[in-house]
């Protein structure tokens, strides 16, 4: 195996909804996050692929459950971006019911990875995700991104920060900083991820 497992990891499907994704068994860990927070980006660099998932500047590009296999039994599910407005309502209520079947129903869901933009930390849905990941007993671990926009002393405040209100709400989460662009925190990432499918 390579240092990398993720390096493995190939694209195998998309669906609108949960009753379309592959067979319910193994272990899957979703990554969740608010449109343009850098999901796609922090997967790419996760799996060590230029164009495993497709990142764009425009907010709200995946609007499917995106299934990535890393072997038989293990898989990554990008889920649709949450909050981006400039979309049909009617497209937002679907991807909000999607979503929330997904993560109430599959499960082989063994965790969250939730990408947080760490200039922005911890909006309502990202509390929404942990509040509903503790309630049902799900282990979720957040990525700060795009900590290569804050200085050391802003990424380490954000960090804490985030840290601190899961504390304070009793939200068993783990939180790292991470920066597809430079590169940190990848190897930790890979670690937690490892750790969810594992779990």
């Amino acid at each position: 195996m390579s240092a990398n497992p993720f390096r493995a990891v190939r694209f195998l499907t998309s669906a609108p909804d949960a009753r379309r994704l592959p067979p319910d068994t193994g272990a899957e860990v979703a990554f969740a996050g608010r449109s343009n927070a850098g999901k796609s980006s922090a997967l790419n660099a996760i799996c060590d692929q230029v164009g495993l998932a497709r990142t764009s500047k425009t907010p709200g590009r995946t609007q499917l459950l995106n299934v990535f296999a890393l072997d038989d039994a293990r898989r990554l599910v990008d889920l649709p971006g949450y909050g981006y407005a400039k979309v049909p309502e009617a497209m937002r209520e679907h991807w909000r019911q999607a979503i929330d079947a997904y993560l109430r129903e599959r499960a082989s869901l063994r965790g969250i990875v939730l990408i947080v933009d760490a200039r922005h930390p911890l909006k309502p849905f990202d509390r929404q995700m942990l509040a509903f990941c503790h309630s049902v007993n799900l282990a979720c671990h957040v990525l700060l991104t795009k900590a290569d926009k804050l200085s050391r002393g802003e990424s380490a405040r954000a960090l804490a920060s985030t840290r601190a209100v899961c504390q304070t709400q009793a939200w068993p989460a783990t939180a790292q900083l991470f920066s597809a662009l430079s590169r940190t925190g990848l190897d930790e990432a890979r670690a937690a991820i490892v750790a969810l499918l594992d779990n």
